[in-house]
């Protein structure tokens, strides 16, 4: 294990961008590749989102994939309306780069949450992958690290 979420390595760049069909395109072009779909995050009864403490069955976006590398994504997210830390970052921030993310290795996502909390982040989000098979959570770090930190946990099938 290293770090504080028992990993070093990242293996996810998470932007927020408002047309997520334009970007796409253009990342496509960029990296000469076929455009990867974009599917939404998950229904509210699988992924038990909650923002801020609060449950947010009304949070959703509609999400794209490029595998860009060893272990590494970039993902595109468009935010809908309803509060998220996706919306809350178009809002505040506009378009551009929303979050890091690290998989849990070694750990559960409980621990690293704790882990990054006594670190001095905060949880803004949580919930479950649409597909039912694990968890993510975004923890504000933009005070000291300037970016959020997002955890993955997949569960082994």
């Amino acid at each position: 294990m290293s770090g504080v979420v028992g990993s070093s390595t990242v293996t996810q760049v998470g932007f927020i961008v408002r047309d997520i069909y334009e970007t796409k395109k253009k990342w496509a072009q960029f990296l000469g590749v076929e455009e990867p779909p974009a599917v939404e995050a998950g229904d509210y009864a699988v992924t038990q989102t909650e923002y801020k403490g609060q449950p947010a069955p009304g949070a959703q976006s509609l999400l794209a994939f490029f595998d860009v590398g060893p272990g590494l994504q970039l993902e595109l997210i468009q935010p809908n309306e309803e509060p998220s830390t996706w919306r809350e970052f178009l809002d505040k921030h506009g378009e551009g780069v929303h979050h890091l993310a690290f998989n849990v290795n070694g750990m559960n996502m409980q621990q690293a949450v704790v882990n990054c909390q006594d670190f001095g982040m905060t949880l803004e989000q949580k919930g479950e992958y649409g597909s039912g098979d694990g968890r993510y959570a975004y923890l504000s770090a933009e005070k000291d690290l300037k970016v959020l930190i997002e955890l993955l946990e997949s569960d082994h099938k």
